[in-house]
């Protein structure tokens, strides 16, 4: 039965059995909302610690919220959770947009867990109300796009498909999956679907809407919400080519006319999500760091923008694999190859010919069917290194993003708030780190008169949102242990509900008198579907909840506490002098003034005491950063504080 903001069942599928059944979403919903919430909980009670991420035992879940299918707002994002194949494997997640998680809801189902494996190539129809497991044989090696199509052409138009391709089959562990609109999740779980032979799982929606608890209320909230908006670009490339310094950010982000919107459902489309048509007529998404992942090399070698950028991400999307990894992959490649350590001859991949179409062809092809060199590249970068050799592994920590040497998205020695992020989470997290480096490239453009965020408007966002003026100064370390836990349980709280992490939190926003936002309004709306009183507060205590049980989740699978939670020596040595979205690396001092970063590295022992302050604030152990069994049954999760005290785990 259908609850306020919910479909209310989650379906079970066993791959090994070809049974499906269904479990209630209500035992999940009220502690853990939806998202990776309820994925995180359900991967705590079913997936064995000893299970490998290609066993049987392992989950796949495919989640959504109780915000999903409601219009308007941007909350129809939907995530996969289950473990992953990194080294060592551990708990992963996927985050996704496009139409396929509101078709699940309005097919009547919250989610799916995914368990068994089949033993031949199969695909999951969904519709009416059942689920049927049809055969998949004529669709694997495909690319995922061409899967896609196929079924869509198959099914009808209407149908929504999530599906992998060939990287995901052969297990590289940069595997993604892709669903409509060229939505893309990462963090390896598109080779987990690989290892279970399962090629897509096809949504053709019902009829069913979400049903509201208080809809005139959630009018108003809605009509409030668009009113905020109004402060964000209608063409989210502007917030960069605009905004940033880079001198070759306009060129590759503004590409021209071919440019086409492609909002998520029920969204405004007030972000970059757009579709590309190259000029001999393919289509594809053009989206952040996977839009121009390839577009510095491409610079190098053409001079000017053309259509091989935009191959490059539709070559990822076909093959499925992770644009992120393979753009580090090539900075790693690149700087093996200027070292002599890595040469055209022995990989059979042309290196001295990086940014051209022949290079991203030959290596994504090779990475995604495992042919030579190439086998020991879908393996991941750190195994391939130790393979080449001890002058690969010093390469890993020169590499970076978008052809910067060392570079990571917002990373902590620009903002130091984001060392903590950065530290404690299993994959790159780019969510939580947005909430500081996206409203920090608005002031530094604010410095040279181009936006209203201001070192004023900064504060205010500080104490609003962050917890107090100190964390704007980003010239001490004070302040920031407190910041990172508030940006922490609120994007956990965003990664459950789902809102997109374009548009949420509304930190900075023209049309109010202070120019901030209302870190009270994603309360309120949950509210008004669910027609309970949910404050902000409530909020960031399930929020807290969330990362507890995660935190749990990985101690119990290797984590170790303080000494896993740390950096790459390159954060501490290598100092920083790029980054995408703020070029000229400016940030607020104290009163507001505006200091450069450049040459800045992270301090060993400043970043120690910001982890004492932070794991206080927690209630884990100092000594350790292990969770207590007091701060556990304070977050509402006694039975993962016994379960971890059984096993020697808890401080």
């Amino acid at each position: 039965m259908a609850e306020y903001g919910y479909a209310g069942k989650i379906m079970r599928v066993d791959l090994s059995s070809g049974q499906a059944s269904t479990v209630g979403t209500k035992e999940y919903a009220g502690r853990f909302l939806g998202g990776r919430g309820i994925g995180a909980r359900i991967y705590w009670e079913e997936v064995p610690l000893g299970a490998g991420p290609f066993d049987a035992a392992n989950r796949l879940i495919f989640i959504t919220g109780p915000l999903c299918g409601v219009p308007a707002i941007g909350g129809s994002r939907w995530e996969i959770c289950g473990k992953g194949p990194s080294s060592p494997p551990r708990f992963s997640y996927g985050n996704l947009g496009g139409r396929w998680g509101a078709a699940l809801k309005f097919a009547g189902y919250d989610g799916i867990i995914v368990q068994g494996k089949s033993e031949h190539p199969v695909y999951l129809f969904v519709h009416d109300d059942t689920v049927e497991f049809r055969d998949a044989s004529g669709l694997w090696g495909k690319g995922a796009i061409e899967t896609r199509e196929a079924l869509k052409a198959e099914l009808g138009s209407s149908a929504r498909v999530v599906t992998i391709g060939p990287a995901a089959e052969n297990m590289a562990v940069m595997a993604t999956l892709l669903a409509d609109n060229d939505a893309s999740g990462s963090g390896g779980l598109g080779a987990v679907m690989g290892s279970k032979k399962l090629k897509a799982i096809v949504v053709r929606e019902g009829r069913e809407g979400v049903k509201i608890a208080q809809p005139e209320k959630l009018r108003e909230l809605t009509a409030h919400y668009r009113d905020l908006r109004r402060c964000f670009p209608t063409d989210g490339w502007e917030y960069l080519s605009r905004w940033s310094r880079d001198p070759t950010m306009e060129p590759r982000l503004m590409p021209g006319p071919e440019m086409k919107k492609d909002p998520c459902y029920g969204c405004l489309g007030r972000c970059a999500r757009k579709v590309y048509v190259s000029g001999d007529g393919q289509r594809g998404k053009f989206l952040c760091h996977s839009a121009f992942f390839y577009q510095p090399w491409v610079d190098k070698h053409h001079g000017d923008w053309n259509d091989v950028a935009f191959e490059a991400t539709w070559l990822c999307d076909s093959y499925g694999l992770d644009a992120v990894a393979i753009d580090f992959m090539i900075s790693w490649l690149h700087l093996c190859h200027q070292a002599g350590i890595l040469t055209d001859e022995s990989t059979g991949i042309p290196i001295s010919k990086l940014g051209s179409a022949e290079f991203i062809e030959t290596l994504t092809r090779k990475i995604a069917f495992r042919e030579g060199f190439g086998d020991l590249l879908a393996q991941g970068i750190r195994k391939a290194a130790e393979a080449v050799g001890p002058a690969a592994k010093e390469q890993v920590g020169l590499a970076g993003h978008l052809a910067e040497p060392g570079y990571h998205p917002y990373g902590p020695r620009l903002y130091n708030t984001n060392a903590l992020l950065y530290a404690m989470e299993p994959r790159m997290p780019i969510q939580q780190v947005h909430e500081i480096g996206l409203i920090m490239a608005k002031w530094s453009a604010g410095t040279r008169g181009l936006t209203a965020v201001n070192s004023d408007v900064i504060r205010t966002v500080a104490r609003k949102f962050w917890g107090g003026e100190l964390a704007a100064d980003f010239t001490t370390w004070e302040g920031k242990a407190l910041a990172a836990k508030m940006i922490q349980d609120r994007e956990f709280v965003e990664a459950s509900l789902i809102l997109c992490n374009f548009l949420w939190p509304i930190t900075d926003c023209d049309p109010s008198p202070d120019k901030v936002g209302d870190p009270g309004l994603e309360s309120r709306i949950l509210s008004a579907v669910l027609g309970n009183d949910t404050t902000e507060e409530d909020l960031y205590r399930i929020g807290g909840r969330i990362l507890n049980l995660q935190r749990a989740i990985l101690v119990r699978e290797g984590h170790r506490g303080r000494q896993f939670d740390t950096l790459p020596d390159h954060f501490f040595n290598l100092p920083v002098q790029y980054d995408q979205a703020n070029a000229d690396c400016v940030v607020p001092g104290k009163g507001g003034e505006v200091v450069s970063r450049k040459g800045a590295v992270v301090d060993r022992n400043e970043f120690e005491r910001m982890k004492d302050e932070y794991y206080q604030l927690r209630g884990w152990d100092v000594a350790t950063g292990l969770q207590t069994g007091r701060a556990l049954d304070k977050a509402g999760l006694s039975d993962v504080a016994r379960d971890l005290d059984k096993r020697g785990l808890l401080s």
